[in-house]
């Protein structure tokens, strides 16, 4: 799935070295996490919900957190470790978070991508859903394991509940996604690294339906491509955070239906 290369040929120096995914690692990695999206979606929620009776949408908080987004967090920190193993020691050797998973300062340039990319992303949804909604009438783009009724007095909880998932949710996504894998997939792929990230970031939410798969193909093409732009990885958290959470909100307080 991945081989070692040195990132004086394919990167920046800072770097140290890097694996190399391809097309292949892209499939096993981004599959093998919507397998067990498709697994929490289908089986384990459901099965969470009717034994507590706990709210579906709060089994997802519960469920998404442990038995998705962490085990994406421990592969990613395994492939680190297995690139790591023989990197350079001492003070001059590269910072992990600054320039292997490229969280650095946002500068000028930076934020006028984001904020560019919020845009984009924005004025592409909303078209493709218009067209959803002319050629299929009304569609319902919230997927059983995130419909509830909007909040009023005494689940307002909810939102404190939403709120640490929604930063495990996108921290974790993007540090692996964008921080771990894109470098490696710019070391095998060069310039097409964004596109094979941004077709396994979709096969990701296979989970979702097709209808709300259609409706986030945006975000799953611009934000990568961005992130591979301005190679920081604060800009994709950004784009992530900044359409993903205001939207949660929204449906919770009934401003869009949910």
């Amino acid at each position: 799935m991945m081989e070692r290369r040195r990132a004086s040929v394919h990167s920046d120096p800072a770097q140290g070295e890097v694996s190399a995914i391809g097309w292949g690692g892209t499939l096993a990695l981004f599959g093998g996490a919507a397998l067990l999206l498709l697994l929490a979606t289908e089986v384990l929620i459901p099965a969470l919900a009717e034994w507590t009776g706990i709210e579906v949408v709060v089994a997802w908080f519960i469920v998404g957190g442990l038995a998705v987004f962490a085990p994406i967090l421990v592969v990613g920190a395994l492939l680190l470790r297995a690139e790591r193993r023989g990197g350079r020691r001492g003070p001059d050797a590269p910072s992990l978070w600054r320039d292997r998973l490229r969280f650095r300062r946002m500068d000028r340039s930076d934020w006028l991508w984001a904020l560019g990319g919020l845009a984009a992303i924005g004025v592409a949804t909303g078209a493709i859903q218009g067209l959803l909604i002319l050629f299929r009438g009304e569609v319902d783009l919230h997927p059983p394991f995130m419909a509830f009724e909007p909040l009023g007095p005494g689940r307002y909880w909810i939102l404190a509940a939403w709120l640490p998932f929604w930063v495990v949710n996108i921290l974790g996504e993007e540090v692996v996604w964008r921080g771990v894998v894109l470098p490696a997939q710019e070391h095998a792929l060069g310039r097409a690294a964004w596109l094979a990230n941004g077709a396994g970031w979709f096969l990701f939410h296979l989970a979702f339906g097709w209808e709300l798969m259609l409706v986030l193909l945006p975000i799953c093409l611009i934000l990568p491509w961005i992130a591979q732009r301005t190679r920081n990885s604060w800009v994709a958290v950004i784009l992530h955070g900044g359409l993903n959470g205001p939207a949660f909100v929204a449906v919770a307080l009934g401003v869009v239906g949910g």
